[in-house]
């Protein structure tokens, strides 16, 4: 199913229940899952390649209704999926292929959220981005700082991804879960001055949600989010789960927080790897992009 160059997945194979009213409407859905599951630079575990697939069988298990809002909120804004493409080589022209696909669904006036995939590929899919909105602002939900200016002879890295994104001019990033980064990392981030706001999960008992994300307000949003933010415990399903994370709550009301602090255009999640037979990490990952999408593209949470 085709609609201008954007090349949709038939509702049978979408994300979300694939009975859900509009499911074989693509054109009419104002969200478009792009899957992209590269898998290049993985530096200790791997199967992100199997990530985005793995996110839309279990899509089609959730629940569409959704008790923050009191409804089904897919139906305020409808979701289509593209087929994954065969991912190009080298790894720069993997990230110019995923910007081309994210510019021409932007070009559609929809709304992209990339399932990945390894985190490399954030810096292809926010140079739409960039290049519309001056004020672009990402929020980066990671346990790692990926600010390397490379990593094992990379330099589109996974481990340097935000350090790509940081090229763009005007991007600013706030960081949100942090637990693990090198000595090198941390003298970048100083260095940066308030371009650069790193909040670590060591305190988020402290936490102040709206003075936190402030840099967030009237600005356009970027989300993008490693599944390795959340506890190892929670979501093991990564290259590198990390301890002391956040749990899914703490997740979502990062996600609820922004969506209402800024203008979230775009999203990914990024990282996931399956784990064969463990449908619960799949089910998780699923259950976080459908809530993205509608903190960011619904109004009327309930309080």
């Amino acid at each position: 199913m085709t609609g201008s160059r954007l090349d949709y997945l038939p509702g049978r194979q979408s994300f979300l229940d694939p009975s859900r009213v509009g499911a074989e409407d693509p054109a009419a859905a104002r969200a478009v899952v792009v899957p992209f599951g590269l898998e290049a630079t993985v530096s200790y575990g791997g199967g992100t390649a199997a990530g985005p697939a793995a996110i839309i069988a279990a899509s089609q298990q959730l629940e569409l209704f959704d008790d923050e809002f009191g409804r089904e909120p897919y139906l305020d804004y409808g979701i289509a999926t593209l087929r994954e493409p065969t991912i190009l080589t080298p790894v720069a022209a993997a990230l110019t292929q995923l910007a081309a696909t994210v510019a021409d669904v932007l070009d559609a006036g929809k709304f992209p959220l990339v399932l990945g995939g390894e985190h490399a590929l954030t810096a292809g899919a926010i140079r739409p981005f960039a290049a519309r909105y001056a004020d672009l602002v990402v929020l980066h939900c990671d346990a790692h700082a990926d600010l390397r200016d490379g990593y094992l002879g990379e330099h589109f890295s996974h481990a340097a991804a935000m350090r790509r994104v940081l090229e763009l001019p005007g991007v600013s990033l706030v960081s949100v879960g942090i637990r693990a980064l090198s000595q090198s990392e941390a003298e970048f981030a100083a260095s940066q001055g308030e371009r650069v706001r790193m909040h670590f999960a060591r305190e988020r008992a402290a936490w102040d949600m709206a003075a936190m994300l402030r840099a967030l307000a009237g600005r356009h949003v970027y989300v993008s989010f490693d599944v390795d933010a959340l506890d190892a415990a929670v979501m093991p399903a990564t290259g590198t789960p990390t301890p002391a994370g956040l749990s899914y709550e703490q997740a979502l009301a990062v996600l609820r927080s922004a969506c209402t602090t800024g203008t979230v255009v775009g999203a990914d999640i990024v990282e996931f790897a399956p784990i064969r037979g463990f449908h619960a990490y799949d089910y998780t990952a699923a259950a976080l992009a459908y809530k993205l999408l509608s903190y960011a593209l619904c109004r009327g949470l309930r309080r």
